[in-house]
């Protein structure tokens, strides 16, 4: 076919896809030799879930994947640094790059590469021809660097996202139309691949400032007429250094290519030849699954491998098919199947509820799994319809009595002797437990993919289907709907909800299948049965107990904030020099930036200003105005946020508040608070920190507060070997004043709170990787001065930097680092590029001491309850190092001397930490007071 009007060149970015697998996976080799083919087995799946996606109306024609070959570029020979900070291929890639180019051939999709030019200019080149021919273009890349390519007919796909890039994707993205960002791009320049560009600009300057003059040689050769001295500058002293980055970063599409794009028409891969190749390295499910998209028998590939995630599956499994499912509608048969999990000794159970709101969810039916394709659901309350004048629901027929059935149901969910697995099963135990039925022991899918798969993907059921089965569940909303016509559970019909709630514990038991076996193989079964599985009773437990909130004072709160917001308004109308509605960003933002003339100003795409967070808090180092608006927006998030807001979460009947926790909601096992969340209320403000005194005790109770003193600086201090701070631990001394005293040079006598309050600013941001303009933000003071401070800390404590650089190194080597209690946290993207390669790292750097906290507090909390049995008290919060508990009052003395000890021992005896874990404890009628 000759390519022309009505054809559709598709360019997959080789190189691209190459990485995101590398990084995407744990380090896999071939069984049969150690090779490495986590890359390779990344690459294939991509390429086969490419194939077989719908492109619909944009399916193409003619396709090809384009990789880079060698690094000795033409860009080398204009500028010798060009690429020079980039980071040597890991060595386990390296043997891995010809691999993909045999698997693209083999899917029959031509694989293109050119000595001295990149991938980039090879895509440019196909691009411009398919465009002068007349055709479409697809190129599936999420690269910023192609983006100079769309309009026109050429579009970009990234496909990890599903998203497509347009004209105004591009704008959005640089704030400039494609044909003008190679301009943008010259004068920003690129710390990644070493292009100078001019200093002190970025993306939003050099667009506003392309925008204003039209295009780069313009904007050159009228430097002298721009009106801020520095930028003026820049341009003029850099103009030489600016021109050699537009030819840098411009693409040539004149790359003299050895091929045509009629040589990439679309062709269908060779069943014998695709088999082959996916049979040579191993790759068990990616063969069956080839197998049955070509009709083919698969290959035969006598053990399973690591090759692949999850490879351990039994081979002969069905395939997933709900219409196979069963409805159980007689007590004979849940008898039977009864029977049959008590002779096995394990099941998949899932319940089916009306809410996400486990304190007030309506049991609609229960499904049980006991092998892969065999599975069933007992529908107990679905309705439709109504039954009389005044409209009562109609049960539907041949459902089960719902408590004859948990009575049935309750001693196998509570017989110790067998298994009861779930995903995610703290919220059935708990819509279980408000019906009188226990659940336990119990495995959960969910938290094995965490214990595993920490930093790697999700751990919800849909994703892990999709990964490591291969398949794609029913989804819920095509039962439910959305919007407004939604319905309840209740509502499904009963053969769809059969085969919809059965396929959840089929799915849920496969994945069993596939996670436990790799708990004792990669090390981590200690992870999962000392941290996980056993926190999930004690969070349901805690959850139930929620906490007594005042909604009287919460309503008071929100009148006072209110009335400070009225003031602040005022002193913000006095500093603008009129009034204007301070929620508008758009009225902001012409204040700012129009009136008073402030600079760092951005536009969007609508042209309004921007007035984010990030914007205001650099101009509140230098400006009042903004700094009050920062304060205004602070109490209007705690007014709608909490004092609002929580008054909706109070329970009717118990008055109290029930936050949700999520074991997996962070990479390092800290806990996240959901519905609402409980652990961002602020406590840096004296507002924020008057919220807690709507949190109260019952009658004749106190609230008691135990939190872990700077356990994070710690744990810094122990992991990096810091003898100074581990010593002023020893001592019991004020470690921020301590620090303010080494670093500044100034005797503790003599101390002041501001030096305090910067050495203790420095000190946790530290931890979190900050640099010297998040500290500038931070304390509001100029950046050289904040990242002087940074400085001098470094040179003070040279551990910290040892601690920094030999955790990336071993993040690098592994692909992930650990806690002290053996917790991996996957690091697919520390060896990535441009912005993602600093959070990659500062996230590497942060990880075992952030995890480390974690994993203490979890293991007071797993021992917490054999504490303070029999005493009148019980936990009820977490948040990060603090645990709440309501008490009787005359107790309050016994519950903390054994908190304090459960939590001060907590290490013990998996880790001997070189300094002491102090916990403070305080009491009172509300929260407030006992923090």
């Amino acid at each position: 076919m000759t390519f022309g009007k009505g054809c559709h060149l598709h360019l997959i970015d080789g190189s691209s896809f190459v990485f995101r697998a590398y990084h995407a996976l744990p380090p896999l080799t071939r069984k049969s030799d150690g090779l490495p083919i986590g890359a390779v087995a990344g690459f294939c799946n991509m390429l086969q879930r490419y194939i077989n996606s719908d492109h619909g109306n944009d399916a193409p024609t003619h396709v090809a994947v384009i990789f880079d070959k060698g690094s000795h570029t033409f860009r080398n020979d204009l500028y010798d640094a060009y690429k020079a900070n980039r980071d040597e291929m890991p060595a386990d890639l390296r043997p891995q790059i010809p691999l993909t180019r045999a698997a693209s051939e083999a899917f029959n999709i031509p694989a293109k590469e050119l000595e001295g030019y990149e991938a980039d200019d090879i895509i440019a080149t196909l691009a411009c021809q398919a465009r002068k021919a007349g055709g479409r273009v697809t190129i599936v890349s999420s690269d910023k660097d192609l983006m100079q390519l769309v309009g026109g007919g050429v579009e970009m796909l990234d496909a990890m996202k599903n998203r497509r890039i347009d004209v105004e994707g591009v704008e959005e993205k640089f704030g400039v139309p494609p044909e003008r960002v190679v301009d943008v791009q010259a004068l920003a320049g690129d710390s990644v691949d070493n292009i100078p560009g001019a200093p002190g600009i970025g993306i939003k300057t050099a667009a506003l400032l392309i925008n204003e003059y039209g295009t780069l040689e313009e904007l050159l050769d009228r430097a002298e007429e721009i009106p801020q001295p520095k930028r003026r500058q820049t341009l003029i002293e850099h103009r030489g250094q600016i021109e050699l980055s537009r030819k840098l970063v411009e693409l040539d599409c004149n790359t003299p290519l050895d091929f045509t794009i009629d040589d990439l028409e679309l062709r269908d891969p060779d069943p014998d030849k695709l088999l082959s190749f996916l049979t040579e390295m191993e790759f068990r499910t990616l063969s069956k699954r080839v197998a049955d998209a070509l009709g083919v028998e698969p290959p035969a590939i006598p053990e399973p491998t690591a090759a692949e995630t999850g490879e351990q599956a039994a081979p002969d499994w069905p395939a997933i098919d709900p219409d196979a499912y069963e409805r159980i509608s007689t007590m004979e048969a849940l008898d039977a199947w009864l029977n049959r999990i008590s002779a096995q000794g394990f099941v998949a159970v899932d319940t089916e509820t009306t809410s996400l709101d486990e304190m007030r969810a309506e049991l609609v039916g229960v499904s049980l799994a006991t092998e892969p394709g065999r599975a069933c659901y007992i529908p107990l309350a679905h309705r439709q319809g109504t039954d009389d004048l005044f409209g009562n629901d109609a049960p539907v027929q041949g459902q089960l009595d719902r408590d004859a059935v948990l009575q049935r149901l309750k001693p196998m969910l509570e017989d110790d002797a067998i298994l009861k697995i779930g995903q995610n099963i703290k919220y059935d135990a708990k819509i279980l437990a408000r019906l009188g039925l226990g659940v336990s022991p119990i495995d959960d899918t969910m938290l094995l993919s965490y214990a595993l798969n920490s930093g790697l993907h999700g751990h919800g059921m849909d994703t892990l289907s999709e990964r490591y089965l291969s398949h794609t569940p029913i989804p819920i909303k095509s039962l439910l709907g959305g919007g407004k016509s939604a319905i309840t559970f209740d509502r499904v019909d009963v053969d769809e909800a059969v085969k919809y709630a059965a396929e959840d514990a089929d799915v849920t038991l496969r994945l069993w299948h596939v996670f436990k076996p790799r708990l004792h193989r990669e090390r981590v079964t200690t992870v999962y049965e000392t941290l996980e599985r056993p926190l999930v009773p004690v969070l349901a437990r805690m959850e139930r107990d929620g906490i007594l909130v005042d909604r009287g004072t919460l309503s008071r709160m929100s009148g006072k904030f209110a009335q400070k917001m009225a003031a602040l308004e005022a002193e913000i109308h006095q500093l603008a020099g009129e009034n204007f509605n301070v929620g508008s960003p758009k009225q902001l933002g012409e204040i700012l930036f129009d009136k008073l003339g402030y600079e760092g100003g951005t536009r969007g795409k609508t042209g309004a200003w921007a007035t984010g967070a990030d914007v205001l808090e650099d101009l509140a180092t230098e400006h009042e105005l903004p700094a009050r608006v920062l304060d205004w927006r602070a109490l209007a998030k705690l007014k709608s946020t909490y004092t609002d807001a929580l008054q909706d979460h109070i329970h009717p009947e118990t008055g109290r508040v029930h936050t949700s926790y999520v074991q997996t909601g962070a990479n390092t096992g800290r806990l996240a608070s959901t519905d609402p969340n409980l652990q961002n209320i602020p406590v840096r403000s004296e507002e924020g920190r008057r919220i807690r005194e709507a949190f109260i005790a019952d009658k004749g109770n106190v609230l008691v507060s135990l939190d872990y003193s700077q356990i994070e600086l710690r744990i810094l201090a122990h992991v990096a070997d810091i003898g100074e701070l581990k010593q002023a631990f020893r001592d019991g001394l004020d470690i921020h004043a301590m620090t303010a005293s080494e670093m500044f040079d100034v005797p503790m006598d003599q101390m002041t709170p501001d030096i305090r309050r910067r050495a203790k600013a420095i000190n946790f941001g530290v931890i979190y990787g900050i640099s010297g303009f998040g500290l500038a933000r931070n304390l509001r003071i100029p950046r050289a001065e904040a990242q002087a401070f940074i400085d001098r800390y470094f040179e003070r404590f040279p551990g910290i930097r040892a601690y920094m650089d030999s955790t990336i190194a071993f993040a690098k080597e592994h692909g992930h680092v650990e806690t002290l209690f053996g917790r991996r946290i996957h690091t697919p993207e520390i060896s990535a590029r441009g912005p993602r390669a600093g959070f990659a790292r500062r996230a590497a750097i942060n990880a075992p001491i952030q995890g480390s906290a974690a994993d203490i507090i979890r293991r007071a909390m797993i021992r917490m309850p054999a504490a303070i049995e029999g005493m009148p008290a019980r936990m009820l919060l977490q948040v990060h190092d603090e645990l709440l508990f309501e008490v009787a009052e005359d107790a309050a003395d016994d519950l903390i001397a054994a908190a304090r000890e459960v939590m001060e021992g907590a290490a013990e005896p998996a880790v001997r930490i070189d300094v002491p874990l102090t916990v403070d404890a305080g009491r009172g009628a509300n929260w407030a007071e006992a923090h």
